[in-house]
């Protein structure tokens, strides 16, 4: 294996480290944090550290080195969690992630928020060692409390024999951090084994191990429990763990049994599947990896693949859907009625078809905590510069979506985060003048809904100020100071380029850059925007994406004499208009009044350049569709010819942005037909600040039948 390979694969385990290391620490300033917590997070960063020193990552290992000596004085009782220290252990889980990242980037570290973050975990240090100016070896009696002999009489426990390997000081382990997590799980005696030294020191490899250790743990836990302290180092030296139990009268009971050297990567759970009676005073532990003790689940079996290897899969199903297109549209053309037994064998293909592409897709798909945990990071280290209190509270952790999603998602939501506490969330006088508490909520959520993912960023803040947007806007000069807007259109010019609301210029905000580059950003996944907003309650940020960026459901129809395909997911119904349901106001264009209200109608064919004029809308089909710019629009095409799963192709490599264009995809006859980007039609209909909501805005204006 190549050592790029290996090194992939430490930072693909430090991402389940790290996730083990914020859920830790996330429990622990919950007031949830029990010892098996404590000592979770410490085998997390211990992990961490140890496997970062075979790489040379000084940086890392050092700060680690650092981070787990609090931890481990923590684990001990000399510490005791309070608020102080709970704020600086999640401090230093977030250092050590952006360590983690900077060194799978190659990039330059935060060297000010490392030495912030070490000087706060110093101040928990009650002293250090200082370096001896001489090395002399002499023997060292080790601080664990015990009997002094454990060759004598024993009672029940375990007999463990440890010897570390070369390895396993190179990636920086001690053995100190392994007898004190055993001191933790009862009485513990040990004495080295300094038979191995050379009598002349000089002449030694003292990159080499000499020592080994004979220990004696009385305790009443599990042998998968004590295995668990090693599985970290299994791989790193010899351990053999021999289970000794006595009579009913206390009395130890002898064996000649031979004891087997064992890994703890490979401990089975045994010991409860019978009892041992008197005859059997040793017990060999067969092992196995296992959690730790508080978790009852069975870990999944898990494989890492490459991902371009799923990719490629999901480029093939890509292949095979449109595959049965195709023979679909060649049995339709033969005139077979839907009673052939052709016909048949027809659907079954396309729902195994789309098993299997459901399947792929569940493949990539991965759940967004961890790109919720990162935004956790962004609220501390934003509450920090700006000095406000602020909580974070995420819901729908477990959420899947396609992994694309994930990583592209994490700017546009930092921004959004951001902003909500920088410009949402009022300082403490201002919310305790308004009857909140001192501290802010923003809420982080994520559902499937309607085959899509919505992801909604809410802030209990003073909401938008609406006058000062608009007023904002006009001496951008964004719009004109005479034009009326709705409070819709006035929310979305947060979106423009160039708008900022910042009165000077931060770290945070001020430079006329974000809201833009989120909406950019969102659209660019295929996804879409909007704002809710109550004065003196808050905000609301709903973004809403496709599962998967491969695949979409999509109706097909036809405009002018082009196929087009419209996503599903933007419609809300299809509709033959009468005549009476259609309006003219003023010189503008054409209304349509659906159940009360009024949205206005878009020729597709117009905002795509195929036609020059309006046709008349008799024989139309109207879809009412869902957009940024105006929460209902109906598009007027000429028919609709069917509903499909349909492949994206991308058309930004070869063609760049299309307006009203998103992408295109092939059809059963071997016709390419583009997909519509609803939002950029609807970017095409005329601002003129008409309310369609209610006739009463309606009613004030120049109204007649179309």
């Amino acid at each position: 294996m190549s050592g790029n390979s290996i090194r992939d694969i430490f930072f693909q385990e430090c991402e389940d480290l790290s996730d083990a290391l914020t859920d830790g620490l996330n429990d622990i300033a919950d007031g949830r944090g029990d010892k098996e917590t404590v000592n979770a997070v410490f085998r997390a960063v211990h992990s961490i550290k140890g496997s970062g020193g075979a790489f040379g990552l000084e940086n890392l290992v050092g700060f680690a080195h650092k981070f787990e000596t609090v931890l481990d004085a923590v684990r001990s009782g000399t510490l005791t969690i309070n608020e102080q220290l709970t704020e600086v252990l999640l401090r230093s889980g977030d250092v050590l992630i952006e360590l983690i990242d900077a060194a799978r980037m190659e990039t330059e570290i935060n060297q000010a928020a490392v030495d912030a973050a070490t000087t706060a975990l110093n101040e928990f240090l009650i002293e250090e060692d200082e370096p001896e100016e001489e090395f002399t070896f002499e023997p060292m009696v080790l601080d664990i409390p015990g009997p002094a002999e454990i060759d004598g009489e024993r009672t029940d426990g375990f007999d463990i024999e440890f010897a570390p390997t070369r390895n396993f000081y190179e990636v920086g382990n001690e053995p100190q951090h392994l007898f004190s997590a055993l001191k933790g799980l009862g009485d513990l005696s040990l004495v080295a084994d300094a038979s191995n030294v050379p009598d002349d020191l000089e002449e030694g490899d003292w990159e080499s191990s000499y020592l080994k250790w004979r220990l004696n743990l009385k305790t009443e836990e599990k042998e998968h429990v004590i295995a668990a302290v090693f599985s970290f180092v299994d791989d790193l030296c010899e351990i053999t763990i021999t289970r000794r139990l006595s009579a009913p009268d206390q009395t130890p009971v002898e064996s000649a049994a031979e004891p087997i050297v064992i890994s703890p990567s490979r401990i089975v759970e045994e010991d409860h599947k019978k009892d041992v009676g008197i005859g059997n005073s040793q017990e060999q532990i067969p092992i196995a990896k296992s959690a730790p003790a508080s978790n009852n689940r069975e870990a999944k079996a898990t494989l890492r693949v490459d991902l371009e290897r799923v990719d490629r899969l999901i480029n093939s199903v890509g292949e095979l859907i449109i595959n049965q297109s195709v023979i679909a549209q060649r049995i339709q053309d033969a005139g077979l009625g839907k009673s052939d037994d052709i016909q048949v064998d027809l659907e079954d293909y396309k729902h195994l078809a789309r098993e299997i592409q459901e399947g792929v897709m569940a493949i990539r798909a991965q759940p967004v905590k961890p790109l919720f945990q990162r935004m956790a990071r962004i609220v501390r280290e934003v509450t920090s510069s700006t000095g406000k209190k602020v909580q974070l509270v995420t819901q729908g952790e477990a959420t899947e979506v396609d992994k694309t999603l994930v990583e592209r998602l994490s700017d546009p939501l930092t921004h959004m985060i951001r902003n909500a506490i920088d410009h949402g969330i009022e300082d403490e006088e201002r919310r305790l003048a308004a009857g909140k508490p001192t501290s802010g909520t923003v809420t982080l959520s994520a559902q499937h809904r309607s085959g899509s993912v919505l992801i909604e960023i809410t802030d209990d803040g003073a909401g938008l100020d609406r006058e000062r947007i608009k007023n904002i806007a006009v001496e951008k000069g964004i719009v004109n100071k005479e034009a009326e807007l709705t409070d819709g259109e006035i929310d979305q010019l947060l979106f423009a380029p160039g708008f900022s609301t910042a009165k000077e210029v931060t770290n945070l905000s001020g430079r006329g850059v974000g809201m833009d580059v989120v909406k950019t950003a969102i659209s660019a996944l295929g996804g879409r925007i909007g704002i809710s907003s109550v004065p003196g309650n808050g905000s609301t940020f709903s973004i809403s994406l496709p599962l998967t960026l491969a695949v979409m459901d999509g109706m097909v129809v036809d405009v002018g004499q082009q196929t087009m395909v419209v996503p599903v997911s933007s419609i809300i119904e299809t509709i033959q208009p009468k005549a009476s349901e259609i309006f003219q106001i003023g010189d503008g264009n054409p209304i349509l009044r659906v159940r009360g209200e009024y949205v206005p109608i878009v020729d597709v064919a117009i905002a795509l350049g195929q036609l020059e004029r309006a046709q008349p809308l008799a024989n139309k089909v109207l879809l009412l569709v869902r957009t940024e710019k105006l929460s209902q629009c109906a598009f007027v095409v000429d028919s609709i010819s069917d509903q499909r799963q349909v492949v994206i192709k991308s058309l930004q490599g070869s063609y760049g942005k299309i307006p009203g264009i998103s992408a295109a995809t092939i059809l059963g006859d071997g016709k390419i037909a583009l997909i519509i980007d609803p939002d950029g039609i609807a970017d095409s209909v005329p601002s003129k600040g008409v309310d369609f909501k209610g006739q009463e805005a309606v009613g004030m204006m120049e109204v007649t039948h179309a």
